[in-house]
Order: structure tokens, then sequence, then C-alpha cells
């Protein structure tokens, strides 16, 4: 059975240009939709989150922008049935990633709060890219490689091919006009070789080698069915 460490931000924010503060935290569907594929490939899942602290859903992403009704009636359905483990994450700074076959990102404007400013999850991130072992970060959630950085002080992700929300998509919410920066440039300026779908909030996922990451919420369940494709089939390769 695969074990899966599920990193998730712990901040309920994200803090704008002007000091105005969006209520936010992580996207439903982020992190019901790859949880449900993993648990249904009788996977094990460790939450953990910055302290320790319970996550902080995002109400957003179970509005409009969280999809159809009935796809916003599933996730939440599906995140309720979870909440044991989400009220009780254990403590990023008390794991060590190499008890693990996958380290899981997902995403929520959280990451943009926390995650990217956070040198535990920095050095685990690191390490694990340069373990070769399966490392996935999803939607917003790539922010959290630029705490990361190698001994020569750059970025470890540099010259890797990755994705993740696009600057075009960022910009349909109109709060994101006074975001202190945007993800997409700041990939870039990491030196990440960055890509995106020609159409904005289509599913698009990018993979270089043990690196696998997704553009946006649309992209949950597709990234989370390869990395279960993926990692199955190299399992009963080894055998």
């Amino acid at each position: 059975m695969a074990s899966v460490l599920y990193v998730i931000t712990a901040a309920d924010r994200w803090t704008l240009n002007d000091g105005t503060v969006h209520p936010s935290g992580y996207w439903a569907e982020e992190v019901a939709v790859p949880h449900r594929i993993f648990t249904e490939a009788g996977w094990d899942i460790t939450i953990a989150t910055p302290g320790g602290r319970a996550p902080t859903l995002d109400r957003l992403s179970l509005g409009l922008a969280g999809g159809t009704p009935g796809k916003r009636r599933a996730v939440k359905a599906y995140l309720e049935g979870i909440r044991e483990a989400l009220d009780h994450p254990v403590p990023l700074e008390s794991v060590d990633a190499d008890d693990f076959d996958l380290v899981f990102y997902p995403g929520g404007h959280g990451p943009m709060e926390d995650l990217a400013y956070d040198g535990t999850s920095g050095a685990l991130l690191a390490d694990r890219l340069a373990s070769g072992r399966p490392l996935a970060l999803l939607c917003h959630a790539p922010a959290a490689i630029l705490a990361a950085t190698g001994p020569d002080g750059a970025s470890p992700f540099a010259g890797r091919r990755m994705t993740g929300l696009s600057n075009r998509e960022e910009l349909l919410n109109r709060f994101a006009r006074k975001a202190p920066w945007l993800l997409e440039d700041r990939l870039r300026e990491a030196g990440v070789e960055y890509s995106k779908g020609l159409i904005p909030l289509r599913p698009h996922i990018v993979v270089d080698g043990n690196l696998y990451t997704g553009q946006n919420p649309q992209s949950s369940e597709r990234l989370a069915e390869r990395l279960v494709a993926d990692i199955t089939a190299s399992s009963e390769s080894a055998r």
C-alpha cells in the first residue's frame, strides 16, 4: 500500500498589496478529489500543515467558482467525511518525507501566504526533488517552491518543467488585481520552465521526471489519476 504525505496550507487569508486581507485557505476540490482517488486506490494518507494547525476551507471554493452544483455537493460531502483528519493534521515539522511514497501539495490561495515562505516546507521540497521520488503540487501550491533553495542559493527547481495557476486565470479574480505577486511570474523568475494550457480553466498537467504539477482546480482529477497510474506501475515493476 502506497503512503502519501498530504501537505495543506494552514493560512486562512491572503494579504494583498494595499494591506487588505482576502479570506482564503485551501481549495475544496483540490483537497477532496485527489484524496478520494488516492483512498480508492487503497493508499494511506497523512495530512500535515505548518504547525499542525487545522486548515481553513476557502468558502469561495464551494460557491459558483467551485463548479456545478452537483460537483460542489459531492466535494462538500467528501470533505465532511474526512473532517476528523482535516481537523487534526500532524505538524509538518514533525514528519520525515522519506517515509512516504508520494508528497502531495493541494492549493488554494493559502500557500501564497504561508508555504511560499515556510523554511521547513522549502527544505522538504528541495530534498524530495533531489531524491527522485514522486512529488506533486497543484494549482497555487507550486508557490511553496519559492521557499526552496539549493546549496548555491538558487532554486533547485530552476530548469524543471512545471505548471501552476496562470496569470490569466488568477486575474479572473477581481481581488487578484491587488495581489503582491502572481504565481506564473514568480515561477518564471525562479527559472522554472513554465507551461500552461491553451484554454484557461481546463485540465493541464506537466510531468518532469519525479515532479508532477497541475495548473488549476480542474486538473485535480487528471493529476491524481496520473500519480496513481505511475506509482502503481513503478511498484509492480519493482516486485
